[in-house]
């Protein structure tokens, strides 16, 4: 944990478990390491982290560790690490560049092996609290602009201010409650959140430009353009700058029941967007299942209990499957 490994620096994180793996990678390019020989069981986990807001570096404290990456991810990677060294008969994908925009993802180059090809089940060992976390939500970042007209402050009557234009459009938006939608027996929550706002020039001038950045979390079972439909008959024209599809919840993979009894994980919906829809994208089953809590992600006081890492390693070996 106490290598640095926010997005797009994960070079030394990769040395890292590379020199930790029992193996040689049967496929490396760049950050992202693959250990596996067409298993039916994969187990994959992101290096990088979110910024640090002065949480490196980590400490144990009691039964816990705290610090940067402590639940989301570097402990579903430490578990990862352990199984391999106790030849637990998995694959394994460590990757990067997953904090960030899934248009940077390094998943798509790694599909294109054909690796996965005789891969049954994903499991990405995000924060789930040791619940089995099925489908996930998608995600849209889209920016809406709003334009005015400048003049002076003391005269406002003689401008259009674009400020006050973007909190009328965006009163709605704010005030929208969460929408419940069901997919594959599991109920998540639609949510649209307003997360930057700016304009203006001056404090004497009345704005002629502001532009507001949301962030819209659906669920399974929507496209990707009913998505944006939906964000449009919300707000209007917007700009999508990156947007991350949903997952659906697997159905009938005898293997997610075998999962699910091996450590008698409690099912639940993965209010989150997670690389199980990259996977999901190419046609397999996958699911979230991690130490980590989720209260706790990206979080200035991250961590995670060491008792959960236990629970987890202990669940997944006693469900291995499949050869490496």
């Amino acid at each position: 944990m106490n290598i640095p490994s926010e997005s797009r620096s994960e070079a030394e994180i990769a040395d890292y478990v590379a020199a930790e793996m029992p193996w040689e990678p049967t496929w490396r390019e760049g950050e992202t390491l693959w250990y596996g020989d067409r298993p039916r069981v994969v187990l994959a986990g992101h290096l990088d982290t979110v910024p640090s807001q002065g949480n490196l570096p980590g400490r144990l404290e009691d039964a816990r560790i705290v610090g940067l990456g402590a639940s989301d991810m570097k402990s579903g990677v430490a578990v990862m690490v352990e199984l391999a060294r106790a030849n637990a008969e998995f694959g394994y994908l460590f990757f990067p560049r997953e904090e960030i925009a899934v248009e940077e993802s390094p998943l798509p180059e790694f599909f294109e092996t054909g690796a996965l090809a005789e891969t049954e089940l994903v499991i990405v060992l995000e924060p789930t609290d040791n619940e089995l976390h099925a489908g996930c939500v998608g995600s849209i970042v889209a920016r809406v602009t709003f334009a005015g007209e400048s003049a002076h402050a003391a005269r406002p009557w003689t401008g259009v201010n674009a400020i006050a234009k973007a909190v009328e459009a965006l009163t709605p938006v704010v005030r929208l409650e969460p929408l419940e939608v069901e997919n594959g027996g599991l109920t998540f929550r639609e949510v649209v959140t307003v997360t930057r706002i700016e304009g203006g020039v001056a404090d004497n001038v009345v704005p002629a430009h502001a532009a507001a950045t949301l962030n819209v979390r659906y669920a399974p079972g929507r496209t990707r353009s009913e998505a944006e439909a939906r964000l449009r008959q919300l707000v209007g024209e917007v700009e999508i700058l990156s947007h991350s599809p949903a997952a659906p919840v697997p159905a009938g993979n005898p293997l997610l029941e075998r999962l699910r009894k091996a450590g008698d994980f409690a099912l639940a919906p993965k209010q989150a967007w997670t690389p199980v829809a990259q996977f999901a994208e190419i046609g397999l089953d996958a699911v979230n299942l991690g130490p980590g809590a989720t209260r706790y992600a990206h979080r200035v006081d991250e961590q995670v209990e060491i008792a959960e890492l236990e629970r987890t390693f202990e669940a997944l070996t006693s469900f291995v499957v499949g050869s490496v």
